[in-house]
């Protein structure tokens, strides 16, 4: 497939986003940018909510594909987790689909399988088919994103990657982010190879970088030519001096999503 030349980047005033907006135009690509809020410096950016369907038809009228990392990026009630993660992305598929633009990344995340045992020393990585176990409204409204791409690829030929991001920071801030670590080089080189694969269908891909911890199978996300050039292991030595390695016996460290698998959040009723 040919490089999209134009792309609609969704939540590009995030810290995701503001990533992307400085490493994805080295790839050739001319950025649309989309968010609810103003972003300095841009004039030219949407802004609008997800919830503006005629806004986002204007968004992604003449664009070559859509990068959806717009909505709530943390845990929250479920109420705001509705609106803006699962009305909010059925929302871009169905402009996206009304405007007849083919291919999208959808910036899916660990927390749509946060419930998977992590693996210990010896065990096999996680598959990229594995269930979805979601460990969070969150997570859950990830899980919706992944079985709506794959509606609108089989109904109407909408290809998408889901990727299920790790942790994407500058550096890992935690031992348990050693395993899942994205760097922001690596994730635009993902993102770079999931726009350009040919015939993806809809394709899920774990993304992270080639971490030294790795939990997770990298395969299918290899498959579309990523080529992780980063490891988080050059951290390992200041957070384990910090916090100490992980515990077999803590179930904090149980599970891929970690802590959010133990301690829920208790929002008012």
């Amino acid at each position: 497939m040919p490089a999209p030349r134009t792309v609609l980047l969704t939540g590009a005033a995030g810290g995701l986003g503001t990533l992307m907006r400085g490493l994805l135009p080295a790839y050739g690509y001319e950025l649309r940018l989309f968010d609810v809020v103003p972003i300095e410096g841009e004039p030219d950016a949407v802004t609008a909510d997800l919830a503006d369907r005629e806004a986002l038809r204007q968004a992604v009228r003449g664009v070559d594909a859509v990068i959806h990392l717009a909505g709530i990026s943390l845990e929250a009630p479920f109420e705001k987790i509705l609106r803006a993660n699962i009305e909010g992305t059925y929302n871009l598929y169905e402009a996206a689909r009304q405007e007849g633009v083919r291919r999208i990344v959808f910036a899916s995340s660990n927390h749509a399988v946060g419930f998977t045992p992590r693996p210990r020393e010896g065990d096999p990585l996680i598959p990229v088919g594995a269930a979805h176990r979601p460990d969070t409204y969150y997570g859950l409204s990830k899980c919706f994103g992944e079985d709506l791409a794959q509606l609108h690829w089989d109904l109407h030929g909408t290809e998408t990657v889901s990727v299920r991001i790790g942790s994407c920071f500058m550096e890992p801030t935690s031992v348990r982010m050693l395993s899942v670590w994205l760097s922001p080089g690596d994730c635009a080189r993902l993102f770079h190879a999931a726009l350009t694969a040919e015939g993806v269908g809809h394709t899920v891909v774990h993304g992270s970088s080639a971490n030294t911890r790795l939990w997770w199978d990298l395969s299918t996300a290899r498959a579309l030519g990523y080529e992780p050039q980063d490891d988080s292991e050059q951290y390992a030595g200041k957070l384990i001096a910090e916090h100490g390695e992980l515990d077999d016996d803590n179930p904090d460290h149980a599970h891929l999503g970690g802590h959010f698998c133990t301690h829920p959040p208790q929002w008012p009723h």
